[in-house]
């Protein structure tokens, strides 16, 4: 029985490792940051699992087994929450919807910035040279 637990614990490990491998090269290399959300929140999340359901069965006691069902409840329900209001966030300041397939549903639904952040800001905003006067650091 040892064994077989220990070989699952094994297995449930590198099943996460690969979820968790696959959702940084979809960070990667996703193209909007819609794409690159859902392979975080959903790819992690699962990894996470994995790997948690993997620590469990090596440690082989109550306690861990415990500690390791609240933290894959507290995953299950806070990432999708998360995950959603970054994105709800990403579209409303204007970020790119460049995989999108279709018309935008949710145009008139909630407001949206036309150009994404980085677009609105000025080259002067985004380095601001500050010109202290040696008069003025003296008082």
């Amino acid at each position: 029985m040892e064994t077989t637990l220990l070989l699952a614990a094994v297995i449930f490990k590198l099943v996460g490792v690969v979820f968790i491998f696959g959702a940084a090269v979809g960070l990667i290399r996703f193209r909007d940051p819609f794409q690159r959300m859902h392979a975080a929140t959903k790819a992690g999340t699962v990894g996470a699992i994995f790997t948690v359901l993997g620590t469990m069965c090596s440690l082989q006691s109550v306690g861990p087994t415990l500690i390791g069902l609240f933290i894959i409840a507290f995953l299950l329900l806070t990432v999708p929450v998360a995950g959603h209001l970054l994105g709800r966030a990403a579209y409303m300041s204007g970020g790119s919807i460049d995989g999108l397939d279709g018309e935008d549903a949710l145009r008139g639904v909630l407001e949206r910035q036309d150009l994404p952040l980085e677009d609105r800001i000025t080259p002067q905003t985004r380095h601001p040279q500050v010109n202290v006067s040696r008069e003025s650091s003296d008082r």
